[in-house]
């Protein structure tokens, strides 16, 4: 039975422009097809952060400024940029298989995510979001739409949003059939669509879901062998960009709680990175491991050459 693999990719390996992100996509596609030509069922997750946030300044600065386009809701937004990023990682992941030689189907899923209304992000939202404004436009849409503002180091004032916890994928079993006909599955772009469960059903809220945590909650959910978090770097670091820096090959769950006692890890950098493997390691079958490593060098990481490997 082949190992099933989660990847998780980071929105910026994915470009701040469409033009620039069909190219990167290209790029991409080649360290997925040698995943897929080893014999492994691959599931793509993917960040969206630069691709949310243009289209979100689009809506915002023609809605704002007495265009015609009416406002879109932030979860529209995110539901746009997991139709374009994955129409382009689909298109060059079959590409770059076809020229291997290799018959397979690659799709995306338009994917939601719960998420617990209760959450406490909700009372204090954090994830800035959108144009900057002065505070007397800030105040004025403030007051028209309910949003909630912040001053941004000196440059105005930005929209901020909850970033809530990953509870349940809505699309989990389609994923899991799209996976066992042997399709590659393109899923949680940019962390999922946040919706809330209401009486009468499914209704999107504005927020941002750490793709991160969307990617390891799906591993968890179907039984993935492994999660693979890309990010710039080949190992995860300690004392980084000091003198004593270390990096490491391999780390426990103990070791992961104590480096990050020792605040290691960057809260909105390397931390999410390494809490979202622990979850799933911690919640998975014995056998289960994650790792941290680059995109370029996925596939040597799996042979035990380079990255981060996180075991219980």
């Amino acid at each position: 039975m082949a190992e099933r693999i989660v990847v998780a990719l980071g929105g910026n390996a994915l470009g701040k422009t469409p033009e620039q992100q069909l190219e990167l996509a290209k790029n991409t596609a080649r360290p997925i097809a040698d995943l897929v030509e080893k014999g492994y069922e691959v599931i793509i997750g993917h960040g969206n952060g630069p691709q949310v946030g243009m289209i979100n300044l689009a809506m915002e600065f023609s809605a704002n400024r007495g265009g015609n386009t009416p406002y879109m809701p932030f979860s529209e937004c995110g539901a746009m940029t997991q139709g374009y990023i994955g129409y382009h990682l689909q298109q060059a992941i079959r590409q770059e298989l076809e020229r291997r030689g290799i018959r397979k189907e690659c799709v995306t899923v338009v994917t939601q995510v719960v998420v617990d209304e209760n959450d406490p992000s909700f009372q204090h939202p954090t994830k800035p979001v959108g144009s900057f404004y002065t505070k007397e436009e800030a105040e004025t849409i403030a007051a028209e739409k309910g949003f909630v503002f912040v001053e941004d180091a000196g440059r105005g004032y930005r929209r901020v949003v909850p970033s809530p916890i990953p509870k349940r994928i809505v699309e989990r079993r389609a994923v899991e059939q799209l996976v066992e006909a042997g399709d590659v599955v393109i899923t949680v772009g940019g962390g999922g669509i946040p919706v809330v469960e209401t009486a009468e059903g499914l209704e999107g809220v504005a927020a941002v879901i750490d793709k991160d945590r969307a990617s390891a909650l799906l591993a968890r959910d179907i039984k993935a062998d492994r999660l693979i978090i890309l990010t710039t770097v080949d190992r995860v670091y300690v004392n980084y960009n000091t003198p004593d820096q270390r990096e490491l090959a391999a780390m426990t769950l103990d070791d992961c709680g104590r480096y990050i006692e020792e605040k290691q890890f960057a809260p909105g950098s390397m931390l999410p990175k390494v809490e979202s493997c622990m979850e799933f390691v911690r919640d998975s079958a014995p056998g289960a491991t994650a790792l941290i490593t680059s995109l370029s060098r996925a596939a040597e990481a799996l042979e035990g050459k380079t990255g981060t490997l996180i075991t219980k």
